[in-house]
């Protein structure tokens, strides 16, 4: 179903749940990998802070990140997160036509907003499971926003289908922030160069834990690349994220999260079963999910929501996402014992 955006909170995300008065809860609000960053990472960064009154010089960061995904440097862009990334685009490219698929991250479409563009959606529909039909999207549309694994739905769209969306003239952006959380990231589109327009968008904040460093990348053609580096600021990227970026692109960073991201899949199963000895009060979790975090249909949610602070626990609300409501709660998959305990606070918030 294609709308023009109507007025949600695009602004609003999960750590809004966990600050001031949250800040003691169980987090399942924030899809950022529990433990994290690792010591070893801890000691990179902590080893670049003794360069700090030089310039930064992503230049190493960016070879390695492209040798990562074997491409040349020239495909690759270093941005302070993927929301930056997000901005750049909106700023940067000509855009007449564009278009969201949602729900999603909301970054995307409140950056175009900000930048002056009238925003179309594309809403998934929950008796599709959220699954993306490349003809829900106009053919008018010259740039197309998606995230795989979808952010909150936890949907893996096939790559061949994001694919179908390439025409001539439009520039393809795939969100893959979550992409390795998934078992063997299946169904990336990192490092292809044989999809037209294509620009996948990777974040190292997510399984690094390193959201308050800031830092993600861009890969896209050249041209794409140079004309968004124009529209960045001098340095960008701190020297601190560029030690970030070579250490978790590096052999060892890429096992420890393969490894991560099978123990995910275990525990987000052991979630899911949870959830589902609540199905008798109403309690649906859209599946198949795939990445760090479930979306859970429940009735009186924002209820539930409020009990479960008040047990002690934090998840993020649904309704700030354009095509949910009232009834949608997010939840971060978390370690075996951590969801025990949340799931006994489920029963209680349930009533």
């Amino acid at each position: 179903m294609r709308t023009e955006h109507t007025g949600d909170d695009l602004r609003h995300h999960g750590d809004a749940e966990v600050r001031d008065d949250g800040a003691d809860l169980v987090d399942l609000a924030v899809n950022v990998r529990a433990d994290t960053p690792p010591a070893w990472l801890r000691e990179e960064i902590a080893g670049s802070l003794s360069s700090l009154a030089a310039y930064p010089d992503g230049r190493a960061a960016r070879a390695a990140v492209a040798a990562r995904h074997g491409l040349p440097v020239e495909r690759v862009l270093l941005t302070a997160g993927a929301a930056e990334a997000f901005v750049l685009l909106a700023r940067a490219l000509k855009v007449r036509q564009p278009v969201v698929v949602h729900p999603q991250f909301t970054e995307p479409e409140a950056a175009l907003r900000d930048a002056g563009h009238t925003v179309h959606r594309v809403l998934l529909r929950e008796a599709d499971g959220f699954r993306l039909d490349p003809g829900d999207v106009p053919e008018d549309a010259d740039l197309v926003v998606v995230g795989n694994p979808t952010n909150p739905t936890s949907v893996l769209h096939p790559a061949a289908t994001i694919a179908e969306l390439a025409r001539p003239g439009r520039t393809l952006v795939v969100d893959e922030a979550f992409m390795d959380a998934v078992p063997g990231e299946r169904e990336a589109l990192a490092g292809r160069t044989d999809v037209p327009g294509l620009v996948v968008l990777r974040s190292l904040t997510k399984t690094w834990g390193l959201a308050g460093l800031r830092i993600g990348y861009v890969l896209a053609a050249p041209e794409t690349v140079a004309e968004l580096e124009r529209a960045q600021p001098l340095w960008p990227v701190s020297t601190p994220a560029l030690a970030a970026a070579r250490a978790c692109v590096a052999p060892r960073a890429l096992a420890e999260a393969a490894h991560a991201a099978h123990r995910i899949a275990a525990d987000r199963a052991h979630l899911v079963a949870g959830l589902a000895a609540f199905a008798d009060r109403g309690v649906r979790v859209v599946s198949p999910a795939e990445g760090p975090f479930v979306l859970v249909r429940m009735p009186g949610a924002a209820v539930v929501r409020h009990r479960l602070r008040e047990l002690g626990y934090a998840v993020r609300r649904g309704d700030t996402f354009p095509g949910l409501d009232g009834d949608w709660i997010r939840m971060a998959v978390r370690d075996r014992a951590t969801v025990n305990g949340f799931l006994v606070g489920l029963e209680r918030a349930l009533g």
